[in-house]
């Protein structure tokens, strides 16, 4: 098969490209802003595209041409003080990909959605594909990602024959994800260690987020290519991660802060620059629910090779050891390296990437 993979150096689309490879008899195109070098460049067509501009629509049609699949992957995650760079790559470049799939005749669509597409749940019984995708409001990134929900939607009310496949995952993560995580989520100025020093752990107890394994992920992706599954699917590992779960990773003590009180610091810290966390993050993560993975169970038959506080684990001992890939976006991190570039690009949370 002819797939294009859109964000194909990311913590899932470097994990799907592996996966494919190993799999051997496709003709890989991967598409991203920044292009890997040396070995993890080997067996993939390489084409540069940057999702958040309508100068990329040649380069989308130019690889979509004869494709039997387009997997999209690509979103966009920091500077978060710059909402109208990440809604123009979000929802704007899954406006792109669904134009060039329709001027192409791509016969199946893989778009990457998430847990964050659904609407507010109050309690934790397991939701499947028919709860409301209206995403929560105060996120970012949940709004986002349900507009682009919408968008799937109008494509499909056109008539258009493209299959499309919309897979909702829980938090997705991976060792190799670690150095990226630490860039996103942790001031230049910390230390990777610092996450193995923490007596307490200031939190509020009723946080409960569905979780999954990258590998997971791109098992289920793999699968939805071969057998040409449509619509929606939700994925999570059997365990949810509870902030009982996060404490006991860290070494910490939990002591139970209301999310609000918590709320309240992390706006004052991001508004002032000191983290580059919004606070919609926060308010994702006390209202969605937990999944429901009996679709993908039983239409893919998909398993979770990992459960949550497991997936939890890896990802926390990764951001530890400032774990990394070979791909531009999974780049080493070290604290020299972030305040070099935070010196010549301001913060992450509001520099626009090169």
């Amino acid at each position: 098969m002819r797939i294009v993979v859109t964000g194909v150096t990311g913590n899932i689309g470097s994990v799907v490209v592996r996966r494919l490879r190993a799999e051997g008899g496709h003709h890989l195109v991967g598409l991203a802003r920044r292009l890997p070098r040396g070995p993890d460049s080997r067996g993939v067509d390489w084409r540069p595209a940057d999702l958040s501009t309508e100068a990329c629509h040649g380069t989308l049609v130019e690889a979509f041409t004869g494709a039997d699949a387009v997997v999209h992957l690509a979103w966009g995650f920091q500077p978060s003080h710059d909402l109208a760079y990440l809604r123009e790559l979000g929802v704007g470049g899954t406006r792109r990909v669904l134009r060039a799939v329709a001027d192409t005749g791509v016969p199946h669509l893989v778009h990457m959605s998430s847990v964050g597409a659904y609407s507010p749940k109050k309690d934790d019984r397991p939701v499947d594909e028919s709860w409301p995708t209206g995403g929560v409001r105060s996120s970012r990134y949940s709004r986002h990602k349900a507009a682009a929900e919408r968008l799937l939607d109008r494509y499909e009310a056109s008539g258009a024959d493209t299959l499309v496949t919309r897979l909702r995952p829980g938090i997705v993560g991976q060792r190799a994800a670690g150095s990226a995580l630490l860039r996103y989520g942790v001031p230049a100025l910390v230390p990777s260690k610092v996450l193995g020093l923490l007596p307490v752990l200031p939190m509020d107890r009723r946080l409960t987020i569905p979780m999954v394994h990258t590998d997971d992920v791109a098992e289920a992706i793999v699968t939805a290519l071969h057998r040409r599954a449509a619509g929606p699917f939700n994925l999570a590992a059997d365990t949810p991660v509870t902030a009982a779960v996060i404490a006991d990773v860290l070494g910490a003590r939990l002591v139970h802060v209301p999310s609000a009180v918590v709320r309240a610091v992390m706006s004052a810290a991001w508004h002032a620059r000191l983290q580059p966390v919004d606070t919609g993050w926060l308010d994702m993560g006390f209202a969605l629910p937990v999944l429901d993975t009996t679709r993908a169970r039983t239409e893919l038959g998909w398993a979770p090779a990992k459960d949550g506080p497991q997936v939890l684990a890896e990802v926390i001992e990764g951001m530890r050891q400032a774990a990394s890939g070979r791909t531009p976006v999974l780049r080493p991190r070290t604290v020299l390296g972030a305040l070099g570039d935070a010196v010549r690009r301001g913060p992450v949370a509001v520099r626009r990437r090169p």
